[in-house]
């Protein structure tokens, strides 16, 4: 019995004091995260910039814990843009940093991404420091980054993907007959393919016809670098992305000329001496070089330029089908941001980032409104990156000027509805049956248990072509032609940002940086600071939040089902969406 008390009172000790200790550790976590945080930073002679061309790249980076920074876990984390352009802003003009190390791998990034990276790299070895390249594994994403450098090294066990550009959407039509699902689609666009999953088994003859149109456009502004980079022809390129090269020998990319080096890791580092002039050199990762840049720090005489990020699908309100990992554009916050920046005098020129495929045609209109009255007070230039596509184009077309880079996808004006029709699975294999007393015609409009039926369907029609003239108007009155010259055009039709250059919809090809700089001369202001909105969380305010245990499912559940989660995820979202969605033709799934 003695013992038995000593265990329960163990028991109780333990319960109390694990809450406390966590507490503890929090604060000591957050004093940490305060103190690093004060601390200044500097960089020791003879260092090498290490980039991690690996892993997810969004934006902007994510504020790491103090905790992660410990266990060295923040290489597993997504990466930002602008923190990576940062740190190479700073080594191309401080004398401590000799040169820059690509540390190849699976990158995963858009393609405009990969192009402000590498245009950013070009600047830099303006600089005439060296940028030295070495992977076991150099993806293709990875290798277009990589080729820039003055040497490319690979492991004598190592692969090198080169394999050109393909699209796989997926198609649900054929599941959705077995469980008795019908989508009922009311859309306007040739183009405009986004329910083509969801009613046919392949590909429409016009949306074949876009993607490739876009994918020999993108696949051709990779090849001209590469080829630019690595002296050798386009059409030698296309010759080795026919040839299975991720599954070649290591010496044959030499003999290609793809990589200049075949040598283990610590050749690589005699190679960084070298190149340094030193006895040994220091690696210094992005995170702790970024801080020093002061493009983003420090204010102005004239003021302050704001960069607005906007990733992600456009949504209303948070509707709870992204993961916490995952960004989202979401309306009303957006457009109460944009109030914000629009009150704030000492915000002279507002730039938007955009990377979005669309959503909500409500949610894009509300912003679009947002847009035009924060143009009324101060400019506005609009920074495309991956995608600035349907919903993503509705909220850029109403902006002063808009920059695209080369390999945006964009345009896709058009708007569509779906909503699917359950009746068969619930009546006939769910045994299900509804009945119905109404007070007037439309009253039931909407009803479980039945399709639309005809006047339904036509007024949900009317309402769709409604929205797609309106959609038109915003974009005529933005670009500055007439309806019919912007219909013509839309129809739903996917343009890679060099093809929207030609056809009117953006004013200029370049980044962001390009779009600031442009922004400021709007603004007039020469002595100008830089910031970012919306301003990120800092990393202890997760602290404060409700566990997140739907969260964490849905993290297990990506990953145990590995490449085929996304389709089930779509089907999930069906009605979840609002009705009325202005989005790309699918999930752009390019590889």
């Amino acid at each position: 019995m003695k013992d038995f008390w000593k265990h329960v009172f163990a028991t109780i000790t333990g319960i109390l004091l694990i809450p406390a200790f966590f507490f503890a550790l929090s604060l000591l976590l957050l004093l940490v995260g305060l103190i690093v945080g004060a601390g200044s930073r500097s960089v020791p002679d003879d260092s090498v910039l290490r980039i991690h061309l690996s892993g997810p790249m969004a934006e902007s980076t994510v504020e790491s814990t103090p905790l992660q920074t410990f266990m060295g876990a923040t290489l597993d984390a997504t990466q930002g843009l602008d923190d990576i352009k940062a740190a190479i802003r700073v080594a191309a003009d401080n004398d401590h940093i000799k040169g820059i190390y690509l540390e190849a791998g699976e990158l995963q990034a858009d393609f405009a991404q990969l192009e402000e990276l590498r245009d950013a790299l070009a600047a830099f070895k303006k600089s005439k420091k060296f940028v030295v390249a070495y992977g076991d594994t150099y993806s293709q994403s990875a290798y277009y980054i990589a080729s820039i450098a003055d040497r490319v090294m690979l492991n004598p066990s190592g692969l090198l993907d080169w394999h050109g550009l393909a699209s796989q959407p997926i198609f649900f039509t054929d599941l959705m007959k077995k469980v008795g699902v019908k989508a009922q689609v009311f859309k306007v666009g040739t183009f405009k393919s986004a329910v083509e999953p969801f009613i046919l088994t392949e590909m429409s003859d016009p949306n074949r016809q876009q993607v490739t149109s876009f994918l020999t456009d993108i696949w051709g502004t990779l090849t001209k670098d590469v080829a630019a980079s690595r002296s050798l022809s386009a059409d030698s390129l296309n010759a080795y992305a026919d040839t299975y090269m991720m599954l070649s020998e290591a010496t044959q990319h030499k003999a290609k000329h793809m990589a200049d080096d075949i040598a283990y890791i610590d050749s690589v580092r005699v190679v960084l001496r070298q190149m340094a002039k030193a006895d040994a050199v220091n690696l210094v990762e992005v995170e702790d070089v970024a801080p020093l840049d002061k493009t983003f720090s420090e204010s102005g005489s004239d003021g302050t330029i704001a960069i607005y990020y906007a990733e992600g699908d456009i949504v209303d309100d948070a509707d709870g089908l992204a993961m916490a990992t995952d960004n989202q554009i979401v309306g009303s916050k957006v457009v109460s941001d944009l109030d914000k920046l629009m009150n704030d005098d000492d915000i002279k020129a507002v730039v938007l980032r955009i990377n979005s495929g669309g959503g909500s045609a409500y949610a894009s209109e509300q912003m679009w409104h947002a847009i035009q009255q924060l143009r009324a007070k101060k400019p506005v230039v609009v920074s495309m990156s991956g995608m600035a596509a349907s919903g993503g184009y509705y909220m850029s077309c109403g902006a002063n000027y808009i920059f695209a880079d080369p390999t945006t996808l964009t345009g896709s004006i058009g708007i569509f509805a779906l909503l699917p029709d359950a009746s068969e699975l619930l009546n006939e294999k769910l045994g299900l049956h509804f009945d119905i007393v109404k007070t007037n015609a439309s009253a039931d409009f909407g009803a479980q248990g039945r399709a639309f039926n005809a006047a339904e369907a036509d007024a949900l029609q009317q309402h769709i072509n409604r929205g797609y003239r309106l959609f038109l108007s915003r974009v005529a009155a933005g670009r500055h032609k007439t309806v019919e010259q912007i219909d013509a055009i839309g129809q739903g039709r996917v343009w890679t940002g060099r093809q929207a250059l030609k056809l009117g919809l953006v004013d200029r090809l370049g980044g962001l940086d390009d779009a600031v700089a442009y922004a400021a001369q709007l603004a007039k202001a020469k002595d100008y600071g830089v910031s970012r909105f919306p301003e990120p969380e800092p990393w202890y305010a997760a602290l404060l939040d409700e566990p997140q245990t739907d969260d964490y499912i849905e993290r297990k559940v990506q990953q145990t089902l590995g490449a085929y989660y996304e389709p089930l995820r779509v089907l999930r979202g069906l009605n979840k969406y609002n009705c009325v969605q202005a989005r790309l033709p699918y999930a752009i799934n390019v590889k």
